[in-house]
């Protein structure tokens, strides 16, 4: 095995680090602690922000927003996570934002939302979040159930400015935010050892942007990066309870399922 390359424990437990681990377990929002928090319209993005923008000024933006990512563990208790994904028409233009939120770490479905939305924003590598944004915000907005941790099929530090969709979901509604993608956009790794758990740091500019994680034995690794409010290594804990024996976490997987459905419907 490499150097570089980390292998998780096989233990299915609940694996914290110290800082999670000392983490209150309770709740300022919720006059019972066993319930979920339930609210008319609980996701307003606590960020206001413009979309009608040029390129040019969505990356002047971008690097102002990278500024208020939060690379630590700022959250308390950790009891839904929400997974999201979209679908696209390139008939019509138009994309489908699906979010389904879950009890965790039982991984019970609690809620799910859709949101079709027309495309504003042009197709630009490096930029799909202002493309994405606004239709997983429709989305998100329908919910009653707020979740604690949002997973987004994208990636949030590894990206070309740093500040990917995950980064930007987060930031926007101020929400602990991991992405877990199924590709490489950017970085370098070395491969990580064939056995389900093994994880080797994903590098971009010299800096460890991700893990490249094997989800399942002899199957590609799945990309996991910090969005906003959560470690690196507390996001790949995080992930690693979102496994259901599947190479990608149950929230995204079906959240992609669901909006695959949604656009056949369509």
């Amino acid at each position: 095995m490499s150097e570089l390359t980390q292998k998780w424990p096989e233990n299915k437990a609940n694996f914290l680090s110290p800082r999670l681990a000392l983490a209150p377990t309770w709740d300022r929002r919720a006059k019972n602690k066993a319930n979920l928090v339930y609210n008319l319209n609980p996701m307003k993005p606590r960020l206001r922000t413009r979309w009608n923008l040029t390129p040019r000024e969505a990356m002047r933006l971008q690097e102002r927003l990278r500024e208020r990512v939060v690379l630590e563990d700022r959250f308390e208790l950790i009891r839904t996570v929400a997974g999201a994904d979209l679908a696209f028409d390139p008939e019509t233009d138009e994309a489908v934002a699906g979010v389904i939120v879950y009890r965790f770490p039982e991984l019970e479905e609690v809620e799910r939302r859709m949101a079709w939305r027309k495309l504003r924003f042009p197709y630009v590598p490096g930029l799909l979040s202002f493309r994405e944004s606004p239709v997983l915000l429709a989305a998100f907005a329908r919910l009653r159930a707020e979740p604690d941790l949002i997973l987004i099929d994208g990636h949030g530090r590894a990206h070309p400015r740093l500040f990917g969709i995950a980064s930007h979901i987060g930031v926007l509604f101020d929400k602990p935010a991991i992405g877990c993608a199924k590709s490489l956009l950017v970085g370098d790794y070395a491969e990580p050892a064939a056995q389900a758990g093994s994880a080797s740091p994903l590098l971009f500019r010299g800096e460890r942007v991700g893990m490249v994680m094997r989800s399942r034995q002899n199957v590609k690794p799945i990309y996991v990066t910090q969005g906003h409010r959560v470690a690196l290594d507390t996001a790949v804990e995080l992930v690693r309870q979102c496994l259901d024996g599947f190479r990608i976490p149950k929230p995204t997987r079906e959240a992609d399922g669901y909006v695959r459905e949604l656009r056949r419907k369509e």
